[in-house]
């Protein structure tokens, strides 16, 4: 079975120019490597892709593959990790992770919150601020909390996105607007800890792997775990095992909120709580970083005994759960 692999390397977007900030969600040549290790070790064959306008030349080309394991971010527009997906289901090329609708909505943090709030699942209250006029539509109590709607990686989230008064809400939105181009996502501050939950599966299948606590150490900057503490998190952040009573509540949290956005095969989802402890949804992200040793979600599998291979044999079983059609694997996939 060839299963073609897309993604962006970072490396390649450096080379190009762009700042680190701006390719901050893009991957390294050691997640891709582990990826196609992984493949190969199921007696997959692995074919290596690249982003979406190198998916398109193959196509064109007459090139097809039985499959994909997209991992492909995109780099422009607020649909831009649908490109793939969307592509691939236009050739009927069956893909692991989520489909085009759920990465289009769970890119846009406001998009996303809306429907995981229509399906019970608690959410502080937010606004989107499209322009800087809707700044005096913003009628929530402060401090409030201020990220671009649709970035990943925690760009645009620093030392002064939690605002205490009308002046800064406004100077912090104009400053996002300007420099993302995009809308702000406007929220009422969530004063307590913070978790990501690793989930697999799909559907009433999906389970949780594990949950993390992001804990802030000496050099955090400001109020969220943005993008200088992600980057340069040694002296910034602990990332360590939930507690079995937070791990149940933010376990809870998150599945709900996976299985209303309809996220796929694995991925993580963030929580965070308020003042009383109780965990409230923040944001989903069905294509989860897989860089092995540093990525929250292989950390998680790794506290759980499992290798990166084993993780990612995880995420292939629910594909072929999905797809039936398909013979299983030659060698054994982790259950």
């Amino acid at each position: 079975m060839r299963i073609g692999v897309t993604f962006d390397l970072r490396s390649d977007y450096l080379a190009m120019g762009y700042g680190e900030e701006e390719t901050a969600e893009f991957d390294s040549e050691i997640t891709i490597n582990a990826i196609c290790s992984a493949l190969d070790g199921m007696g997959l064959i692995p074919v290596r892709i690249g982003g979406v306008k190198n998916l398109v030349d193959m196509l064109a080309r007459g090139e097809r593959f039985d499959a994909v394991f997209n991992f492909c971010e995109g780099f422009r527009g607020t649909a831009r990790e649908a490109a793939v997906p969307a592509l691939l289901d236009a050739y009927e090329i069956p893909y692991v992770f989520s489909d085009a609708l759920t990465l289009a909505v769970t890119l846009d943090k406001g998009m996303a919150k809306r429907v995981v709030r229509d399906a019970g699942v608690p959410t502080v209250a937010f606004r989107v601020i499209e322009k800087i006029a809707d700044v005096k539509k913003i009628d929530l109590p402060f401090p409030l909390f201020l990220k671009p709607v649709s970035e990943g990686s925690g760009k645009g989230i620093g030392a002064d996105s939690k605002v205490e008064n009308a002046r800064d809400l406004r100077r912090v939105a104009q400053n996002l607007l300007n420099r993302f181009q995009q809308p702000v996502l406007v929220e009422e501050f969530l004063p307590g800890r913070e978790f990501t939950v690793g989930i697999v599966g799909t559907g009433d299948e999906a389970v949780v792997l594990g949950v993390s606590e992001i804990v802030p150490i000496g050099n955090w900057v400001g109020d969220g775990y943005g993008y200088e503490n992600k980057e340069y998190s040694d002296d910034k952040v602990n990332i360590i095992e939930a507690d079995k009573e937070n791990s149940k509540a933010a376990g809870a949290v998150a599945l709900a909120s996976w299985r209303a956005l309809r996220c796929r095969d694995g991925g993580r989802v963030d929580v965070r709580c308020d003042a009383q402890g109780r965990p409230h949804f923040i944001e989903a992200n069905p294509l989860a970083g897989l860089r092995p040793d540093y990525s929250d979600l292989c950390l998680i599998a790794q506290r759980k005994g499992l290798s990166q291979a084993d993780l990612v044999g995880r995420i292939m079983n629910s594909f072929f759960k999905r797809h039936p059609e398909f013979k299983k694997p030659r060698t054994r996939v982790a259950a």
